[in-house]
């Protein structure tokens, strides 16, 4: 799910349980745990069916199961404990051998005579990992018992036809036994950032979409195995179909042309091959089938109108071309039943593309909201920081006004004292507010805001400087018992409380002489109090400066489901008092 960041607020669209939990199996599979899961799941399809059919004892194709999952589960093995899973996987190989030919099972083949498809990707990834974590000697070693285990499936399992199959196999398998152990080996440099391709990083994005891919091409490898040499073009152009879906991921309308090209080279490959097996498809291999489905949603989900119209036609005069070409002359009850199949399959692709179109507007019309909602936070959160800080230091400079303009006929030396104090608290003001508008235009280091410059980590520490610079004008006493495993964001937010309300005492205490601070844990509780003697003044402005500052004492409270109480004392002066939620969990 897509998700943004706002002023250091993340906000994403939250996934269902459902898919959190298949991302998750997908995480623990990887790339090489869905092939194979593909692979796995043509193998039952196939042996499924032969099992079922008239060609030998029924259900005598099921002893071929046991082999194919106990090599699979060497495979899933081998990605934490590699050598050990590729001798037992040897040994798999070996006894599954041994059982097919006791009970006169037959297996059927795939790229190697007699090995099926999980087998046969099981065993390249144990050679994989074996080769990608192992030493020189033992890789050797492990993979020449693996390939003597493969020889013996081939060679005993059922007779090979004819030398000659028997000689391509071993080529094919080398051939692929080498391409294997050179990617494995390049993987297994140590390279900090290695380069890859765009199309692996899509591959490793999709796993999905891959594993899909990857079983229908396993179908149409089987198929191709009995078309003759034309079957491999046909197959060729199968993986092209699932290389364009792949990219199609990023590049949806580019890869729904170039899918034209590789259908119409597909419908040639399949007139010159065995027409026969591809008929129920429409004369197409299964791969290029689910490839035109995909890419059609791809393109009705990411696409323009109009571009998405305009490929998917294209598509569907390729497809019809095809269909047309590869049916028997005369044949027109397969024609009308490929026709309304053609049009159901694309009904539903361009119905899923519409729907994941309407969800993905969804989800940006929730996280655009979701930004707003947390750039409006963030600004009252500034605006409540604009005013403690700076009325804190113009209610000193005020103060300092009245103290000098009182006492400048009785002294007039006083008068400079409180002008330097007067240009101290000017200044600390105007550098507060550039901190202010420097975390509001991100000119601030990242996690640095006028926040964390003001407050330290020690809050009785910063409560006392706040308190020695005096700007309230009234001598204050202090009561104090913090820990140091106060939570930052109570910390903080005590500091503003303590700081608005001194601004408070030194803006609206008429003849106030002392001020008391009090901030102690209680229970579960921070407890502030800050109270003076002083006499309220009742003819100030509604809504002024005060009322604002009580609002966002008032607001910083409730953000922490905290508690707060401002009034006047029982003997007397004012009160504010306010409880703040710790937690037990933060004393540990």
């Amino acid at each position: 799910m897509r998700g943004a960041i706002v002023y250091g607020h993340v906000v994403s669209a939250t996934p269902t349980p459902a898919v959190r939990q298949a991302r998750a199996f997908l995480q623990w599979l990887g790339l090489p745990g869905v092939v194979l899961a593909a692979a796995l799941l043509c193998d039952l399809m196939i042996i499924g069916s032969a099992s079922l059919d008239d060609i030998g004892p029924r259900g005598t194709d099921l002893l071929l199961l046991p082999g194919i999952l106990a090599l699979s589960a060497c495979a899933l093995w081998g990605r934490s404990q590699p050598v050990a899973a590729a001798w037992a996987g040897s040994g798999v190989l070996v006894a599954s051998t041994v059982v097919i030919r006791a009970y006169s099972a037959t297996p059927y083949s795939t790229l190697l005579p007699n090995i099926s498809f999980a087998e046969f990707v099981a065993g390249l990834e144990l050679v994989f990992f074996c080769v990608q974590a192992a030493r020189g000697g033992i890789v050797f070693v492990t993979t020449l018992a693996l390939t003597t285990a493969g020889f013996l499936a081939v060679a005993g399992r059922e007779p090979v036809r004819s030398t000659s199959s028997l000689v391509q196999a071993l080529v094919t398998g080398f051939v692929l036994l080498a391409i294997t152990v050179a990617v494995a080996t390049q993987l297994r440099q140590p390279v900090p950032e290695r380069a890859r391709s765009e199309l692996v990083t899509l591959v490793r994005q999709q796993w999905l979409l891959v594993g899909a891919l990857a079983l229908v091409l396993f179908l149409d490898t089987y198929l191709a195995a009995v078309s003759g040499v034309m079957g491999l073009f046909v197959l060729a152009t199968a993986i092209g179909a699932a290389t364009a879906t792949v990219f199609a991921t990023r590049y949806p309308v580019q890869s729904g042309v170039a899918l034209a090209g590789i259908l119409f080279l597909g419908a040639l490959a399949v007139n010159a091959a065995d027409r026969t097996s591809y008929s129920q498809f429409g004369g197409f291999p299964v791969t290029q089938v689910i490839a035109g489905m995909a890419v059609t949603v791809l393109l009705v989900r990411s696409a323009s109108s109009r571009r998405a119209a305009q490929v998917i036609a294209l598509l569907t005069v390729v497809v019809a071309s095809g269909a047309i070409a590869n049916t028997p002359v005369g044949d027109m009850s397969s024609l009308r039943g490929l026709f309304v199949a053609a049009l159901l399959l694309l009904g539903i692709a361009v119905a899923t593309g519409l729907f994941l179109r309407a969800r993905d507007s969804e989800r940006t019309r929730v996280v655009e909201s979701a930004v707003s909602e947390a750039q409006t936070a963030e600004r009252m959160a500034l605006a409540r920081e604009l005013h403690d800080v700076v009325a804190h230091h113009v209610t000193g400079i005020v103060v300092q006004a009245q103290a000098a303009r009182m006492l400048a006929e009785q002294n007039p030396r006083i008068v400079a004292d409180a002008l330097d104090q007067i240009e101290r608290a000017g200044t600390d003001a105007l550098s507060a507010m550039r901190r202010l508008v420097r975390s509001m235009r991100g000119d601030l280091p990242s996690g640095a805001t006028e926040f964390s410059e003001q407050a330290t980590t020690d809050l009785a520490a910063d409560l006392r400087r706040l308190i020695e610079a005096g700007n309230h004008g009234v001598p204050t006493e202090t009561d104090l018992d913090l820990p140091d495993w106060l939570p930052q964001e109570v910390a903080r937010s005590a500091l503003r409380l303590v700081q608005e309300a001194l601004t408070n005492v030194g803006k609206h205490a008429a003849g106030a002489t002392r001020a008391t601070v009090s901030a102690r844990v209680a229970g579960d509780e921070l407890h502030i109090r800050v109270s003076d003697d002083g006499r309220q003044q009742r003819d100030r402005a509604p809504g002024g400066s005060a009322g604002y500052g009580l609002i966002g004492m008032r607001e910083r409270v409730e953000l922490l489901r905290g508690r707060l109480s401002a009034g006047q004392g029982p003997g007397g002066g004012w009160v504010v008092e306010a409880w703040l939620p710790v937690g037990e969990a933060e004393k540990e």
